[in-house]
């Protein structure tokens, strides 16, 4: 029922891999600060004459075309599934008890909800418990979904950037939680808002980046600003100067990874935000933490520390198919709320998606809320 608090194994080595250096295309010559040539089309297949026999049927050996790719809910909810088990015990008629709860607050703890959130969801169900009655888990399971619904509605705040032009948007993150890929998802959502699109590689101290970001600018026919052996602030700098004459809506401007403990590195990613302020002048508008959703109570440490160096306006948080360590978002709630801008639930270009706490938690209870 509580989809996301069941330990998994760790997934094989293959799909361990950071998902920054996951995508399967071959690396890329650099890209230059103009598009690339768009791909010729193949060319046209002959007409057929009007007496032309029509073809024999395919064999039944031959291969049947792939199944068509389910939606957003239903992947979100296949997703978190895979978890669901451990909470298999507070579903049925068995009756609210001292025992069920405490069993209640063992599972919270291990699915990364943390201490304070823990502890705050089970004093409202105790509350609920005595004040409305609450006989058997089904009802408890209810309470549990308002209660977690209600907790993470503040952060259910979708991403305006039609405010400035062009609005800049930096990310930030460690090395493997899905900077490069989430950047590439992200151009893809906001064309499907009829918006113009620029990336910025800004991830110079690794090529793999650059060849990255370069595959997705192609994928998704935008350009990317990119310099060999350069300094990340002048690459983004000189992006944000093309999108300015080119009058491009959004710049997505992507960062080397950096860990919080890494202070002198830390600082370097400081200075980016502040030569973009003197590209544009009010910018960044938007500095995206990028979070991998297993790192559990990890994410808290990190939030605070990119937080107090480049000032967290939003959270990307991938990876949450199939963790137990989804319940992070009830600990950032409680203490250190940020708008949760994008959850990612798998690799795909779609798989990114506005986070919608009555969709998220309507998918860890199997149920279609939000739909």
């Amino acid at each position: 029922m509580f989809g996301f608090f069941k330990k998994e194994k760790p997934a094989p080595a293959a799909e361990d891999a950071r998902e920054e250096e996951a995508l399967p295309a071959p690396a890329l010559p650099e890209a230059a600060a103009e598009p690339a040539a768009e791909t010729a089309a193949p060319p046209a297949a002959e007409a057929v004459p009007a007496s032309t026999p029509e073809p024999a049927p395919a064999p039944a050996s031959a291969e049947k075309p792939a199944a068509p790719r389910t939606g957003w809910l239903a992947r979100l909810k296949q997703g978190l599934a895979r978890t669901s088990h451990q909470f298999s015990a507070f579903v049925g008629l068995r009756k609210i008890d001292e025992d069920l709860l405490e069993e209640l607050e063992t599972a919270l703890l291990m699915a990364d909800c943390g201490v304070e959130a823990t502890t705050w969801l089970l004093a409202e169900l105790r509350t609920r418990w005595k004040q409305e009655g609450l006989q058997t888990a089904d009802e408890l399971q209810a309470a549990l979904a308002d209660l977690l619904t209600g907790l993470l509605k503040p952060l259910e705040q979708p991403l305006d950037v039609s405010a400035h032009q062009p609005f800049v948007i930096m990310l930030v993150g460690v090395n493997g939680a899905g900077k490069t890929t989430s950047i590439g998802k992200l151009a893809k959502h906001f064309q499907a808002q009829g918006k113009s699109v620029l990336l910025a590689a800004g991830d110079t101290f690794r090529a793999a980046a650059r060849e990255q970001l370069a595959t997705w600018g192609e994928r998704n026919g935008v350009t990317v600003i990119s310099q060999q052996s350069a300094d990340s602030a002048a690459v983004i700098f000189d992006a944000i100067s093309a999108a300015q004459a080119r009058g491009v809506d959004v710049v997505l401007a992507d960062t080397a990874g950096r860990l919080p403990t890494q202070l002198h590195l830390m600082e370097e990613i400081a200075k980016v935000k502040r030569v973009i302020a003197k590209a544009n002048g009010v910018g960044p508008h938007e500095v995206l933490l990028v979070l991998d959703g297993n790192i559990g109570q990890n994410a808290l440490a990190q939030l605070k520390a990119f937080d107090a160096s480049v000032g967290v306006t939003g959270l990307v948080i991938t990876k949450l198919d199939g963790t137990a360590k989804g319940g992070v978002l009830a600990a950032i709630a409680r203490q250190y709320p940020r708008p949760l801008r994008f959850i990612g639930v798998g690799e795909g270009i779609e798989d990114l998606q506005p986070f919608v706490a009555a969709q998220f938690v309507g998918a860890l209870f199997g149920e279609g809320r939000g739909a």
